[in-house]
């Protein structure tokens, strides 16, 4: 029998059951979406999938709630908010049709597990405080869909309906994003080891346009190299390469001297034709061709070099 109904709580909502809702509704597009707890439409049926509702977990009968004492966990003891539950058990699916490759949607399911559902489960059991984001939290997912409910004293009878309507394409939007990023950067991991062994023991990497490639450099425990040169445009760019994504420390900065300039100062600082920028922070310099890139890469490694002997 097919899905007809998706059934989650009325009232005010969070951002677990609306982010299920993005997975389900994707799923299955000609299911209606239904807010209640009224005890008939929440009972389990064939056709009926209930998250963050209902009282128990149980799969096979398409029920996902974990309010219910003892709650779901992880096989590490970590509780899990109805979207674990949705992810863990529909996820794959959702991946599939997101029209990811079949060959990365495992990692990709691990990898969105970890860095966007495990906080969301966490924060919804109260097993993490927002607080652990300090003065950002503010701007975290759950925050942000938290601040379009409705305001305490709105009359309407339908505010929280309405309210969770117009967040869950919002909320959509988020998750589709990121999944896409992420399918990109598995994408770029083949292109990235190519060009590392092409690169060899130097240390500037060209790629053929930008795309992610850190993770690909840890992967191939590439230490050595120290820039990362691509197209951009009519334009070449010269890059840093950050530590981690915690820092925006770099395995090496970019000349001093250059730092902050552009144009005709630039090319005078840095001897070379056709330099047009370079970041104040010297983490990014433009050329505007191959060439003057790549010959800025070369005076970018010695002086890099010529730092880390001093120091």
């Amino acid at each position: 029998m097919s899905i007809t109904h998706l059934v989650t709580h009325s009232g005010g909502f969070h951002a677990d059951e609306l982010l299920s809702s993005v997975v389900l509704t994707r799923l299955y597009p000609q299911a209606e979406l239904k807010r209640s707890r009224d005890r008939q439409l929440i009972a389990p049926a064939a056709e009926k999938i209930i998250f963050d509702v209902g009282g128990a977990f149980d799969a096979e009968a398409q029920i996902f709630d974990h309010h219910q004492r003892p709650g779901p966990l992880r096989e590490d003891e970590q509780p899990y908010s109805s979207f674990g539950l949705i992810w863990a058990h529909y996820g794959r699916a959702y991946l599939a049709a997101m029209d990811v490759p079949e060959h990365d949607i495992e990692e990709i399911h691990s990898t969105f597990d970890t860095k966007f559902v495990l906080p969301i489960d966490l924060l919804d059991n109260g097993a993490i405080e927002p607080s652990v984001a300090g003065p950002l939290s503010i701007l975290t997912l759950p925050a942000l869909l938290g601040s379009l409910k409705p305001v305490f004293d709105d009359p309407s009878p339908t505010a929280d309906d309405d309210a969770f309507f117009a967040a869950l394409p919002i909320a959509r939007s988020f998750v589709e994003a990121l999944v896409r990023n992420l399918a990109a950067k598995y994408r770029s991991q083949s292109i990235v080891m190519d060009a590392i062994a092409k690169a060899g023991t130097s240390p500037i990497l060209e790629l053929p346009m930008g795309m992610p490639y850190r993770s690909a450099l840890e992967k191939a425990e590439a230490d050595h190299i120290l820039f990362v040169v691509n197209p951009r445009g009519g334009d070449w760019t010269l890059n840093g390469i950050k530590l981690s994504s915690d820092t925006f420390d770099q395995r090496a900065d970019l000349p001093v001297a250059w730092a902050g300039l552009t144009d005709a100062a630039l090319e005078e600082a840095s001897g070379v034709k056709g330099a047009k920028f370079c970041h104040n922070a010297r983490f990014i310099a433009v050329a505007n061709s191959r060439d003057a890139i790549l010959q800025m890469a070369d005076i970018a490694i010695k002086e890099a070099q010529r730092v880390q002997l001093s120091a």
